[in-house]
């Protein structure tokens, strides 16, 4: 069970600061603190995957996931992120919150198995970049490192519309995979391009459990 109410996890992610200049080239888009909440309280109340656990937090931006796993009783939190600014605004935003079993490694995800290994981590968290920016296919770069590294589940948020082609993989991988809710992701509006204030995104928030002969064919 979670150790506090939803309620209360949402009102404390509320004031995780967003990234100061996002960069578009990186996709940087703050998780919404109500999307956060109930994904992630429903990864402790549903799978008990963040209690005494060791998550890492892939592409943590400026921590709103990490946080997030750290009140709801998570026992270490490793953040993963590449670009300096968000990891100094991670940082910033772990001293506000006075939380100490949060750290933050800057790399580039393809470098993070070369630093801790496969099957380093109880629980592997992801928001990936949707591959919108001239980088196709970045989501799944971050799936199946996130695999390699969980030897319990992953939890990954991506596009309603590669609901089909995340099935196949998973199938193609030999990955258990099930969509455990149907998210509205609301962007407002962060770069110059952007014509609208916000606008409504629908995302779908997976649970992946891999196992040891699974990975070899990732």
């Amino acid at each position: 069970m979670a150790c506090i109410k939803l309620k209360t996890l949402e009102e404390y992610l509320q004031g995780v600061d967003d990234f100061d200049s996002p960069k578009v080239s990186l996709e940087q888009y703050i998780t919404p603190s109500h999307i956060a909440s109930q994904a992630l309280y429903a990864v402790q109340t549903k799978y008990g995957d963040l209690e005494g656990r060791t998550v890492l937090d892939l592409g943590c931006g400026t921590g709103m996931l990490s946080i997030g796993a750290a009140m709801l009783g998570a026992a270490l939190v490793v953040g993963s992120e590449i670009d300096t600014d968000a990891v100094k605004a991670f940082q910033n935003n772990c001293d506000e919150f006075n939380l100490y079993n949060v750290d933050c490694v800057q790399a580039d995800v393809l470098q993070i198995k070369g630093l801790y290994g496969n099957s380093s981590f109880d629980t592997v968290l992801m928001n990936p970049p949707f591959g919108t920016k001239r980088n196709a296919g970045i989501d799944m770069v971050f799936l199946r490192t996130g695999l390699e590294l969980a030897r319990g589940a992953v939890y990954s948020m991506h596009k309603t519309s590669t609901r089909d082609h995340i099935t196949r993989k998973a199938a193609e991988w030999g990955i258990k995979a099930s969509v455990v809710a149907e998210l509205r992701y609301n962007l407002s509006s962060s770069y110059k391009f952007h014509r609208h204030r916000s606008v409504d995104i629908a995302v779908d928030f997976w649970r992946f459990v891999p196992s040891p002969q699974d990975i070899r064919k990732i």
